[in-house]
């Protein structure tokens, strides 16, 4: 969904397939493949077999590297159940209608002990909670133009979904172990940690309490999760990298 990654979210997405131990060599899905930038970067570093696909395949630069063009707000994965050793998709939810389609189709496709790397913008950094307590949309995202028109500004960004809910959605699709990282500290995030660190957790303390009293919602599945909304990863970073292992 092409070409929107940056230098430092691929070479940290990189980074955390290298550590997944996967098999050599590993089959590989990119989902959202774009021109094939990860692609590249994972052809050099580790020993594979890599599959793309995206809306189009018209983007794609290399040109030994097949796209199977899907829908993935609406159409399967083609390809088997269980068949990827590793699967990554970098800042497409964010432009999707319906991620959790697609996080099922991940589930379904990625092999049992299998990794996925997901990422998208950070949501719920500092920055973008002062911008949305002061106009109602997240960093990155704002008003969507009426007529079906997409915002040059917002780069076909639509859905914001926190780390939270994209981890949650990988549980309910057979995936544990989720791991929270990051690409960098958002700087105007920085700035604003001082002040609005300790009223953030005295206030987490209390609406998380009165959530669990009321709803009994959080439980020994989810804690852990729900204890990172307001972590300084989550605080600070500029985009998160969500690492999750198939069940196996």
């Amino acid at each position: 969904m092409g070409g929107l990654n940056t230098e430092d979210i691929l070479r940290k997405t990189l980074r955390r397939l290298k550590k997944s131990r996967l098999p050599k060599p590993a089959r590989i899905l990119d989902i959202g493949s774009g021109h094939g930038d990860l692609i590249a970067l994972m052809r050099k570093s580790l020993p594979c077999e890599t599959f793309a696909c995206d809306c189009t395949a018209s983007l794609m630069r290399l040109p030994d590297q097949e796209v199977s063009v899907i829908d993935l707000n609406r159409e399967g994965l083609p390809f088997p159940d269980a068949y990827f050793d590793a699967v990554t998709c970098t800042e497409v939810v964010e432009h999707l209608e319906n991620f959790r389609h697609m996080i099922k189709e991940v589930g379904r496709t990625v092999k049992p002990g299998g990794v996925a790397v997901l990422t998208t913008p950070n949501v719920l950094n500092l920055k973008s909670r002062v911008k949305f307590f002061a106009s109602g949309f997240f960093n990155l995202f704002g008003p969507l133009p009426s007529g079906n028109r997409q915002s040059a500004t917002l780069q076909g960004h639509i859905t914001p979904v926190s780390f939270f809910y994209l981890a949650h959605s990988l549980m309910e699709n057979g995936f544990a172990k989720i791991e929270l990282h990051i690409d960098k500290v958002n700087k105007s995030s920085a700035c604003l940690l001082l002040p609005a660190y300790l009223p953030i957790r005295l206030m987490n303390h209390f609406v998380l309490g009165k959530e669990q009293r009321r709803y009994h919602s959080i439980d020994e599945g989810n804690r852990r999760l729900v204890r990172s909304v307001n972590g300084l990863k989550t605080l600070l970073g500029r985009t998160i990298i969500v690492t999750a292992t198939k069940k196996t």
